[in-house]
């Protein structure tokens, strides 16, 4: 499987033991919660802060679903939605393909996590057909320009993608293959969908290429150990919110000083 541009450059040997990961893992939660309470309006006297959106894409078997349960298990559950997008249904494919997407928007002081996003089109739908050439060529401006539209409205965006090596997602797949709580996970079309790695990285390239902004940047998480990945993505969303708040004058509680240096 040939190597692609920036995906390559993405180190997969980075990883965690899991004393240190245990102890990152347990800073990182503290700041998390205490962020969120401060977007909520819960800590302070400041009001309702940025809303929040979450997005992750990445490889089947990356760690999706690990590294979304570790970002919200500190949060109450009354201040956190997730949503899991797969293919459209019927009646959604008669509509734009963002509509979906908007009912489940957070507002301001809100939190959101999009396990799969609107990149789908320029991902399983470009690649599988299911959307015309032209339709997935405009999608690019179309999300950046929406993506923008959300930024201005007060929202702060955090976009992942998960990414694995082809070596490291077969391990996984035989690991889900042997394990019977875990075989619902594994359908043919993961397995088919190894078969086009190649051109599902070149449409990742692109993606990320066409749609990395100052507003909505892309962050591209080395998976193939899920302590660090874990670690990755909650430093990301702590890294995006303190950024997001100081642009918008949204002031932050600081950090426990024992934590400050980590």
């Amino acid at each position: 499987m040939a190597p692609v541009g920036r995906l390559d450059d993405v180190d997969l040997t980075q990883a965690l033991g899991t004393k240190e990961y245990e102890r990152l893992l347990a800073v990182r939660s503290w700041r998390l919660a205490q962020l969120r309470l401060a977007l909520g309006g819960k800590l302070g006297e400041s009001g309702l802060g940025p809303g929040l959106l979450v997005m992750f894409e990445g490889w089947d078997a990356s760690g999706k679903g690990g590294a979304i349960k570790r970002l919200i298990a500190p949060l109450d559950a009354r201040h956190v939605r997730v949503v899991q997008y797969a293919a459209p249904t019927a009646d959604e494919k008669r509509h734009f393909y963002l509509e979906r997407f908007i009912t489940q928007l957070p507002g301001l002081g809100g939190m959101a996590v999009f396990d799969r996003t609107w990149y789908g089109r320029v991902l399983v739908e470009r690649i599988e057909g299911f959307a015309t050439t032209e339709q997935w060529q405009r999608a690019y401006a179309e999300i950046v320009d929406f993506e923008r539209s959300l930024h201005l409205e007060g929202i702060i965006l955090v976009k992942f993608w998960l990414h694995i090596s082809p070596h490291e997602q077969l391990r996984r797949f035989k690991q889900r293959e042997k394990d019977p709580l875990k075989r619902w996970k594994l359908t043919d079309e993961d397995w088919r969908n190894r078969d086009r790695w190649d051109e599902y990285a070149g449409a990742v390239e692109e993606m990320v290429e066409r749609t990395d902004t100052t507003w909505a940047p892309w962050h591209l998480i080395p998976g193939d150990n899920k302590k660090f990945a874990r670690i990755a993505v909650m430093d990301a969303v702590i890294g995006e919110i303190e950024r997001g708040c100081a642009h918008l004058g949204f002031p932050l509680p600081e950090p426990r000083p024992e934590d400050a240096a980590d």
